[in-house]
C-alpha cells in the first residue's frame, strides 16, 4: 500500500504554524490582517495573503480528517434527533440558502448551499446527510413545505416533527457562522461559501467542549484533548 504524501512537503513553514494559522482564521471572527497582526506579536512574520492561501489549501484537508474521525466514532451510536434548517446568505446582492443539519447535541452534521429552497434542493441536501450519517429517530424541521415533500420521496415522513420552539437547536447553531460571516464582510462566490461553511462546521464541532454543561476542570481536560488532537491532524 502506497504511503500518503505529506501535505506540508512543499512549504517552508512548520506544520504547527500552519495549523495555528488555519485555526485562528476559521475558528475565530478575525480578518486575514487580524491574523497577520496577531502572529507578528508572536514573532511569526506572514503576509495576509499567506493566511488566505493556507486556509484555502489546508482548511478542507483538516475538516475532512476531523469529519472522517467523528463519523467513524459516532457510527455505533444512535442519532436521536436531527434539526434541519436553512438560512439566508447574501452573495453579491443575491440571496442563496445555506442548509444545515444539526444533531440533538449541537453537532453540525452537514452544510449545503443552493440557489433555491424548493423540493429538489431539500432532497439533495437530505440525501447527502443521510448517506454520510445514516437515519435519525426524529427529524425536526420548520414549516417549509420542501421538507415534507422531500421526506415523502425518501420514505421517512413519519419521522418528521415540527413545532414553534422545537427547532431552536438549529437556530442557535447559526450564530457562530453569522459572526464569522460579518468578520469576512460576506462572501463572493457559492464555491467559497460552501468550502468555508464545511470547514467552519468541522472546526466548531471539534472545539465544542460544552463549557456551559461541565465544571471547569472537565472543560480544561476536554480543551487540552481537542488541541492535542488538532496538532496531530494530517501528521
Amino acid at each position: 500500500m502506497s504511503k500518503t504524501p505529506n501535505p506540508f512537503r512543499y512549504f517552508h513553514s512548520s506544520p504547527e504554524v500552519i495549523r495555528l494559522v488555519v485555526m485562528m482564521y476559521v475558528r475565530f471572527p478575525l480578518s486575514l490582517r487580524n491574523v497577520e497582526d496577531l502572529l507578528f506579536e508572536r514573532g511569526i512574520d506572514l503576509c495576509h495573503e499567506t493566511v488566505r492561501l493556507w486556509w484555502n489549501r489546508f482548511g478542507p484537508l483538516f475538516a475532512a480528517d476531523i469529519r472522517r474521525q467523528r463519523v467513524q466514532r459516532m457510527r455505533g451510536f444512535r442519532h436521536w434527533r436531527w434539526h434541519l434548517d436553512e438560512m439566508y446568505v447574501r452573495l453579491n446582492g443575491e440571496m442563496v440558502y445555506l442548509w444545515r443539519a444539526v444533531d440533538h447535541e449541537g453537532e453540525v452534521l452537514e452544510s449545503y448551499v443552493t440557489k433555491k429552497r424548493d423540493k429538489a434542493a431539500a432532497l439533495r441536501f437530505m440525501k447527502k446527510a443521510l448517506k454520510r450519517h445514516g437515519q435519525a429517530d426524529k427529524i425536526v424541521t420548520d414549516g417549509l413545505r420542501s421538507y415534507p415533500a422531500a421526506m415523502k420521496d425518501l420514505g421517512n415522513l413519519e419521522r418528521r416533527e415540527m413545532g414553534r420552539y422545537l427547532n431552536n437547536r438549529a437556530e442557535n447553531s447559526h450564530l457562530p457562522f453569522r459572526r464569522r460571516e460579518r468578520a469576512m464582510q460576506r462572501f463572493r462566490q457559492m464555491k467559497s461559501l460552501q468550502k468555508f461553511a464545511t470547514v467552519h462546521a468541522s472546526l466548531t464541532n471539534h472545539f465544542n467542549s460544552e463549557r456551559h454543561l461541565v465544571d471547569r476542570q472537565t472543560f480544561k481536560l476536554r480543551r487540552s484533548a481537542a488541541l492535542a488532537e488538532w496538532q496531530s491532524l494530517m501528521g
